[in-house]
């Protein structure tokens, strides 16, 4: 579930994706970095990150986290980092998507987010279907064109700011992906759960929305058999590319903060090879 420890592997991996007719993001994995010098060293990662899909003319763009770019450190230091890499993304006619972190973080990546879409139109966010904030926060983004990566959440939330329920997440999510086909910015559903994919494809056939107006987003290596259908069915489908030296503390701890990640990888697994 992770394409290995250089920008290498994931340039590897990513070239067999657009071979195939996906599109991916890459994601060098890290995150709450304490010293200014880790976080100018993830910018620099980013930055190296562009300049080689464009040499490799790949079809990819770039995932950022902010608390890799120093966010805990300083909100000025993570907001002059992130604009070196917009700039430089937008001299490459590329696109930054701001991955969301746990709830502490939500209305600081909202604010600086919006702020920076202003000038940097190339830039997008994800957003959480489990928090209750969600719903206006759509709201909010449409209205300045962000285009959002909606995603169901994965951090371990209270249930003071977050749905405790599937059935109540499943509910929001679908609700929220509708409201995205309809007023957002080439929103991308990121989900691997059947019925919301499905959910997804019915409501956009129902209004006339084209697939091009609109992508599916997966995790790479998780659920293939479903990738290659939606591809295969007409859809545009980007794949979740993470890579770098931290992949083991990044997986035990997506373990750590939903122990059914482990159940939903073993079923993804198993459905592959009942496919094969």
């Amino acid at each position: 579930f992770v394409a290995g420890d250089r920008l290498d592997d994931a340039v590897r991996v990513v070239t067999d994706l657009n071979r195939h007719g996906f599109t991916a993001s890459l994601d060098h994995l890290g995150e709450n970095v304490s010293e200014e010098k880790a976080a100018r060293a993830a910018a620099d990662d980013y930055l190296a990150a562009f300049e080689r899909i464009a040499t490799d003319r790949l079809n990819a763009n770039v995932s950022v986290k902010l608390t890799q770019l120093g966010l805990d450190i300083s909100s000025d230091l993570c907001r002059d980092l992130l604009t070196r890499i917009l700039q430089r993304a937008q001299q490459l006619d590329n696109f930054v998507r701001i991955d969301m972190e746990g709830s502490a973080y939500t209305q600081r990546t909202l604010e600086l987010v919006l702020e920076l879409h202003r000038e940097y139109p190339n830039c997008g966010v994800v957003l959480q279907s489990y928090l209750y904030r969600t719903i206006d926060d759509v709201g909010r983004v449409n209205a300045a064109r962000v285009r959002v990566r909606l995603v169901k959440g994965a951090y371990d939330e209270p249930a003071s700011v977050a749905y405790p329920r599937k059935v109540d997440v499943d509910a929001k999510f679908e609700a929220e992906m509708q409201q995205l086909l309809l007023e957002g910015s080439y929103p991308a559903i990121a989900t691997h759960d059947d019925r919301l994919i499905e959910a997804t494809r019915r409501f956009a056939r129902a209004r006339n929305i084209a697939p091009d107006r609109f992508e599916f987003q997966m995790l790479y290596g998780i659920r293939r058999d479903l990738q290659d259908r939606l591809l295969r069915e007409g859809y545009r489908v980007r794949i979740y590319v993470p890579y770098g030296t931290e992949w083991y503390p990044y997986l035990m701890r997506r373990l750590a903060e939903r122990p059914a990640n482990l159940l939903f990888i073993v079923r993804s697994l198993i459905r592959e090879r009942r496919a094969a």
